[in-house]
């Protein structure tokens, strides 16, 4: 109730109701990447269970990122043209609903179905979180605030990776995905009854019609086109060493499963928030003098986060757990700029159609394929060099999002003035 009532003025840069909106959206983001990991972390024990090869475990990735882009182009359509606070609340609850069904799954085929309609739900929530707490938030402001939703990503995965070995362990794998499933209930329902639904920010521009056109002009915005494909050759990557790692170091590192998870969780909690927050904090001090930060901070962060990957998936053992807690602090620099440059690259009226567009280009260019295809090559050669294939995609993105830097639009505060 305190949180609520110190929300309701308008302070600054945000309007009435931003603060409460941004605590409850992260606090579902955290569920959001909570459910998404789990299944990297008890991999193990499903291909044991099931008899599956390392090509089929990489393919459960792929219809879940199937299904996570076939329905991106429906949401972004709804996003821009009806209130998303409900459509929130539907995709949360959806959410913990396919990680209950996962208790009763007992065969392949079944499980491919319940992560392709996991993919569903999360594909809702991605698009239109972040599309609402712009029209809370001023463009100056929204690397900021789209760096504390995106600390939730690194949260998630720990606390999934430790935490679902863990109870895997314990309890059998299919209780993990129960236990995920209870908070993500509990904050839709806080969502209902705590957010606001804000007005759409951009005066006119906000107001515009939503037609083909305006939709098509994403597609010749070199800003927007930038950030998005720069993002998804690190995705490529992030995904991939993601669904792989805990897998890598059980089998190469000779950890044991829960082992394996109990070394993931302290990585991405110390290397993850860091990574983001210090990015986040550099293009935040950095874009009051350069337009371009929202972007070099990504090409800084991709550029550098190969050296330490390779020595990871092929130095000796001794350094694979350094290599690998450096690779995932540098990895993270990006993550919230990114998003922020994204949002600030479009118009107001086409946010959840260009979040709608960048998840598209994220999973179908990113890490729709690079589990598989990590998979395929580690079952006819090793996963050293499976894992080996992502160093490439850090060294394009970084390529694309210095090229983007170019074309960054100038940045406002709240009151339309340029600080950028």
């Amino acid at each position: 109730m305190v949180m609520a009532a110190t929300a309701t003025k308008p302070r600054g840069n945000a309007v009435a109701g931003a603060t409460v909106a941004l605590v409850l959206l992260t606090a579902m983001n955290f569920v959001n990447y909570l459910d998404r990991y789990i299944l990297p972390a008890v991999q193990e024990q499903v291909k044991g269970e099931f008899h599956l090869t390392d090509s089929q475990i990489g393919s459960l990735t792929f219809w879940f990122m199937l299904a996570y882009v076939g329905v991106s182009p429906l949401t972004g359509w709804l996003g821009d043209r009806f209130r998303r606070k409900p459509m929130i609340v539907i995709a949360a609850l959806a959410i913990a609903a396919m990680n209950f069904f996962t208790a009763s799954v007992h065969d392949y085929w079944s499980l491919n179905v319940r992560h392709a309609a996991l993919g569903v739900g999360e594909a809702c929530f991605g698009i239109f979180a972040p599309a609402l707490l712009a029209d809370f938030f001023a463009e100056n402001q929204r690397n900021r605030v789209l760096t504390i939703f995106n600390l939730a990503l690194p949260f998630g995965a720990a606390c999934s990776y430790e935490g679902g070995a863990w109870v895997a362990a314990h309890y059998g794998w299919r209780m993990s995905f129960v236990t995920s499933a209870v908070p993500g209930a509990a904050i839709a329902l806080l969502i209902w009854f705590w957010m606001r639904e804000p007005k759409r920010t951009g005066g006119a521009e906000g107001a515009a019609k939503v037609d083909k056109a305006g939709v098509l002009s994403l597609l010749r915005n070199p800003a927007y086109l930038s950030s998005i494909l720069g993002y998804a050759a690190v995705t490529f990557s992030l995904g991939g060493i993601s669904w792989w790692m805990p897998s890598f170091l059980h089998r190469v590192g000779g950890y044991s499963i829960e082992a394996a998870g109990g070394v993931m969780g302290p990585i991405i909690v110390v290397g993850g928030l860091g990574g983001t927050a210090l990015g986040g904090w550099l293009a935040q001090v950095w874009s009051r003098r350069t337009r371009k930060a929202l972007y070099l901070v990504p090409a800084i962060s991709a550029l550098l986060t190969a050296p330490p990957a390779v020595v990871c998936f092929f130095g000796p053992r001794s350094l694979m757990v350094p290599s690998l807690s450096v690779a995932v602090f540098l990895v993270f620099l990006g993550t919230g700029p990114v998003n922020a440059a994204t949002l600030n690259a479009v118009p107001a009226n086409l946010r959840a159609t260009a979040m709608a567009g960048q998840l598209f280009a994220l999973h179908v260019f990113g890490d729709m394929f690079s589990p598989k295809l990590i998979g395929v090559v580690s079952d006819h050669w090793n996963l050293r060099l499976g894992l080996g294939v992502t160093v490439i995609t850090f060294v394009l993105g970084a390529a694309i999002f210095w090229w983007g830097a170019q074309f960054a639009p100038v940045l406002h505060d709240a009151r339309g003035e340029a600080v950028a």
